[in-house]
């Protein structure tokens, strides 16, 4: 991806809009389905806390931690975001803010190359144990009954590819990164693939496949995506947080929640994932420390 010709500052809507028609420009489409079945029809998925257990840029931080591209407070932090995400349910604009910034640190000076090769390997190691069945069961159901599946997540497109080939899933709209030559420049072309940004990606990709939105389905556990849910015919929540769980019931959505005694152990959950972070936190500085 080239970079951007202006520098000059965009609003919100225009990072949107750009974010999305990146996305849906840079869409791989896999070969789950040569010839759809129903070629109008297709599905979308969001990845985190919908198919995905947790944050799947936390995942991909946390391996890259672990290869020794960042530090242990860097990786504390992204931590405690992990946990109010996983248990409170519901993503804080602020913690949005941050981990865009965060995410251009990740991945700038590295090579695309390089991404790729590690985002097969955290595939394996981080995510793939995290998929949730019954969202998984849903794609199957859309591929077998001859529908596209499309993800949609404000991930890396590069790692969101990686997630959907490993499902068999048709391919993936993702935050597109700017890199020259093969090697990431620490800016994104838009903005973050978030919020509306993922409707105006589904849009563009609708009109390039020749989709009929009305004819698709689309599914999501927060209530940032809720422009995205309100472009298809059959939107569903899953693993809902409190504001889409009441949204849908308003408006009559199919609800699915793969989550178990999670409201029961919301308390001890909330204490024990912070006490696990701190506690790998310290233990990670030890370590540190000890090599020093």
């Amino acid at each position: 991806m080239t970079p951007e010709k202006s520098r000059k500052p965009l609003n919100l809507r225009q990072r949107s809009t750009l974010a999305g028609e990146a996305a849906a420009a840079a869409a791989e489409v896999e070969t789950a389905l040569a010839t759809p079945a129903d070629p109008t029809a297709a599905a979308f998925f969001d990845v985190d806390n919908t198919l995905m257990q947790g944050a799947s840029i936390f995942h991909l931080a946390r391996g890259m931690h672990r290869r020794k591209f960042f530090t242990t407070r860097e990786i504390a932090s992204a931590a405690w975001k992990q946990a109010y995400f996983r248990i409170v349910g519901v993503e804080d604009p602020d913690h949005v803010a941050q981990t865009r910034v965060s995410a251009l640190s990740f991945i700038s000076g590295h090579t695309v190359k390089e991404l790729e090769d590690l985002g097969e390997e955290i595939f394996d190691e981080a995510m793939a144990h995290r998929i949730w069945p019954g969202t998984r069961a849903l794609a199957q159901m859309h591929l077998d009954e001859g529908q596209r599946v499309w993800l949609v997540t404000a991930a890396p497109i590069e790692i969101a590819r990686i997630i959907a080939r490993r499902l068999g899933l048709t391919g993936a709209l993702g935050t597109v990164a700017e890199h020259v030559d093969g090697v990431y420049t620490g800016r994104l072309v838009g903005d973050m693939l978030h919020g509306p940004a993922k409707g105006e990606a589904v849009r563009a990709l609708a009109e390039r496949e020749g989709l009929d939105l009305a004819a698709c389905s689309a599914y999501s556990d927060s209530y940032n995506d809720l422009t995205m849910l309100s472009l298809v015919g059959d939107p569903c929540a899953v693993n809902p947080d409190a504001r889409l769980r009441a949204y849908a019931k308003r408006q009559g959505w199919r609800i699915r929640d793969y989550r178990t005694g999670r409201k029961a152990a919301r308390v001890g959950l909330v204490a024990a994932a912070v006490a696990g972070a701190a506690t790998g936190a310290v233990a990670a500085g030890a370590a540190v420390r000890r090599r020093r």
